[in-house]
């Protein structure tokens, strides 16, 4: 992580490495701002992770950390692109628990110019591109959760789960734009959940607060748990 100024934009197709150019300043949060809303998404973190859907594991995705929450922290006014957001860091998957210092405020976002800017102890999550391009659907939406969840995924189809293009990659300028052709060729709005084809299990929910999108999330999950028959 750099101090301050642009992170290098990198490209590997690996797990959790972002694909945009950072502009981060590295300074720890304000908790009188933050603290509290930082507290519910380590709740909502700590349920998706007793649920398998955050977390790192070995076995998964070549050992890397996987799975990431935000919510925002800006007026609902806000325009396109200012949304701001507090979202969980990356590579912070694998962390047992979290804590404010765990988080980023992501400010800005540009789809167009594949630009992140942010402040925080760590750099934001690789989807934060995603996340920005979900609270731009709407200014109700308050809260979005990356899950990796492989009986949702599976099973998208059969629960009626709008889904994303098998070949576009997570955290790019395309999964951004692609949030929007299914804002617009789906029922995603009605949803609140879309599955991404081409980022294995990979599943996201929203809603217009924590509580509503860890309903969506959940409601899905146990969908995706029943017997087929």
């Amino acid at each position: 992580m750099t101090p301050s100024g642009a992170a290098s934009m990198c490209t590997s197709a690996d797990e959790g490495v972002i694909k945009f150019v950072a502009e981060h300043r590295s300074a720890r949060l304000d908790p009188r701002r933050h603290g509290e809303l930082a507290a519910q998404l380590a709740g909502w973190r700590q349920v998706m992770m007793l649920c398998g859907v955050v977390g790192q594991d070995p076995a998964r995705y070549g050992g890397a950390g996987f799975g990431n929450l935000s919510a925002r922290i800006g007026a609902p006014s806000s325009g396109l692109g200012r949304r701001a957001m507090l979202i969980s860091g990356t590579q912070t998957g694998g962390n047992a628990g979290v804590q404010l210092d765990d988080f980023c405020a992501v400010e800005r976002y540009d789809v167009r110019a594949n630009r992140v800017v942010s402040s925080g102890l760590v750099l934001p999550s690789s989807e934060a591109m995603t996340h920005g391009a979900i609270y731009d659907l709407g200014p109700h939406i308050r809260a979005v959760l990356h899950a990796h969840a492989p009986t949702i995924w599976r099973r998208a189809a059969a629960l009626a789960i709008p889904t994303t293009r098998p070949e576009v990659p997570y955290g790019t300028q395309e999964m951004a734009l692609e949030v929007t052709r299914l804002s617009r060729e789906s029922a995603l709005a009605e949803r609140q959940i879309l599955a991404m084809a081409g980022h294995e299990d990979g599943i996201i929910a929203f809603g217009r607060s924590l509580d509503e999108a860890g309903r969506v999330l959940m409601s899905h999950l146990a969908r995706s748990l029943e017997p087929r028959t």
